[in-house]
């Protein structure tokens, strides 16, 4: 799913492309991309676009006379900037919005239908799509100690909770938490002040370093290579691969389709954590550190077991 970085360098080429610019119309792909019905998206049709906003992971098209388009990519949404009446692609084109000069294509990947566009009508109205997390860009230590500890959650959990944080995801919770040297599986509530303000200042540095990167990757073209999984990445998305810091294999919990990504050496003192299947499976015999790991792993090979990943 894009993050706030991701969708910060989709506004920045939004805003020299359509600010100003009068929306002609929106080509449907999908009737299910509309959730709402009053006011109709056609009330956005002849309308300039204002200004563009973030509103924790949607981008928001503030139209003339305080109309809102309000854009949700979830997972697999992705923006894509084409010439003006470009034809929409036919199995994952969503919408077209067309301009004189060019039209914004929103296309999803896979079977699943999770993009959202929702069109409403005053300030009031976008404020109730705001899940109310804090925005973290800018905050005060004393904001986020607020926001973080108001329920007592893993950090993992917490940092992607849109009630409490906005704009973080999988991806940069991971990489926040590996900046930070904590694990995900520590409880909000349960950290010292010295952590907390290392939290906090991590998140401002990956988030800042993270859109700074992707501006210049993109440079002043449009963002086409939107992904969460980067090789520049410190832990999420690198199983098995070596931490940048102390070169300790990246671990990793599997549940459900999440994958939570972690140095064992930097972030959790050497204890490998248990996912929740194998640990299930392995019982008693789960193990607590990398060199009891390397154990299992020899001897079930010796037994001719196959390893799992």
């Amino acid at each position: 799913m894009p993050e706030l970085p991701d969708i910060q360098v989709y506004i920045d080429a939004l805003e020299p492309r359509v600010l100003g610019k009068t929306l002609r119309g929106v080509r449907l792909g999908s009737p299910f991309l509309v959730r709402t019905a009053d006011p109709p998206l056609s009330q956005s049709f002849g309308r300039d676009v204002i200004a563009l906003e973030r509103l924790g992971k949607r981008i928001v098209f503030c139209m003339q006379g305080e109309l809102f388009l309000v854009l949700h990519l979830m997972i697999a949404g992705r923006l894509h900037w084409k010439e003006a009446a470009a034809r929409l692609p036919a199995r994952r084109g969503l919408a077209s919005f067309d301009f004189d000069h060019g039209s914004l294509q929103l296309t999803e990947a896979g079977t699943q239908r999770r993009a959202s566009l929702h069109c409403v009508q005053g300030r009031a109205a976008l404020r109730a799509l705001d899940p109310g997390g804090l925005e973290v860009l800018g905050s005060s230590l004393t904001a986020f100690r607020d926001a973080l500890t108001r329920e007592n959650h893993t950090l993992k959990r917490a940092l992607t909770d849109p009630h409490l944080l906005s704009g973080i995801g999988n991806a940069y919770s991971d990489e926040i938490l590996h900046h930070a040297r904590l694990s995900p599986v520590r409880l909000s509530q349960h950290l010292d002040d010295a952590e907390l303000e290392r939290l906090h200042a991590s998140c401002q540095q990956v988030l800042v370093a993270w859109v700074a990167r992707l501006r210049t990757e993109t440079g002043a073209g449009f963002p086409e290579k939107v992904t969460a999984f980067r090789p520049e990445m410190a832990a999420h998305g690198r199983y098995g691969q070596p931490c940048p810091v102390c070169a300790t294999p990246i671990q990793r919990i599997v549940y459900a389709k999440n994958e939570t990504n972690y140095c064992p050496t930097c972030q959790t003192d050497g204890k490998l954590l248990a996912d929740r299947a194998l640990s299930r499976l392995l019982k008693k015999d789960w193990p607590r550190s990398l060199t009891e790991l390397d154990e299992h792993m020899a001897a079930r090979r010796s037994r001719g077991t196959p390893a799992r990943d």
